[in-house]
């Protein structure tokens, strides 16, 4: 029985020219989809990382603050009535603390360099010893505390619904509750709650993240 040269080529030879080309198509689009997988997981990854240092960064502020709100003897209701210890430069004094060491004033504005992130939020008060407390009648000192505050809000929290149950009148301390960094206070029984909230951008052609954390802290009255 005679047989095909063609099938008989073939059967020695391998696969076709069309064949190969067929697989390496195949091959390299399989390949694409999995690049594209690993370099999608990547972002997350990083966008995750960046989540958790921005964070760890409004908590250490929040605890600064707490600190701070330890040290008070009263929360100005007027904070951009008082008087301050540094030039905030056009920013909003948010948070007014009278404490035995001195006053110290929280406000929001625009960052005094290039090297910061959009608007920041400033600390004015006196200097830390070496025990970690403010030093009465030290100079008093304006430092960035946690910048990338956004210029607006994703979303504005009034006063109220900051609160897990309502029904409490809250002062909306220097009308802030539109910024980055708010204070509302109940005068009546001295409860304080801080919001903070920051801004940070994610992977190319997204829209920007925001972060926020809030404190409930008793002042006493």
């Amino acid at each position: 029985m005679a047989v095909n040269p063609t099938l008989r080529y073939r059967a020695v030879g391998g696969f076709s020219l069309v064949e190969l080309m067929l697989s390496l198509s195949l091959g390299l689009a399989l390949s694409g989809v999995m690049l594209q997988g690993l370099m999608a997981e990547g972002q997350n990854g990083a966008r995750f990382s960046r989540l958790l240092r921005e964070r760890a960064a409004q908590r250490r502020t929040l605890e600064l603050l707490k600190q701070d709100l330890a040290q008070a003897t009263a929360v100005s209701e007027t904070p951009e009535l008082e008087q301050y210890g540094c030039s905030l430069a056009g920013r909003i004094p948010v948070l007014h603390l009278h404490t035995g060491a001195g006053p110290i004033t929280y406000s929001v504005g625009a960052a005094p360099s290039a090297i910061w992130r959009g608007r920041v939020l400033m600390r004015c008060g006196p200097a830390f010893g070496l025990d970690g407390r403010p030093t009465a009648g030290s100079k008093s000192i304006n430092r960035v505390v946690i910048d990338g505050l956004p210029v607006k809000v994703a979303k504005k929290p009034e006063c109220e619904s900051l609160l897990p149950r309502g029904g409490i009148d809250l002062i909306d301390l220097a009308g802030a509750s539109a910024s980055g960094f708010s204070a509302c206070l109940h005068a009546e029984t001295g409860l304080l709650v801080v919001n903070l909230e920051q801004e940070f951008s994610r992977v190319s052609r997204q829209k920007s993240q925001f972060s926020s954390q809030r404190i409930f802290v008793q002042i006493p009255i």
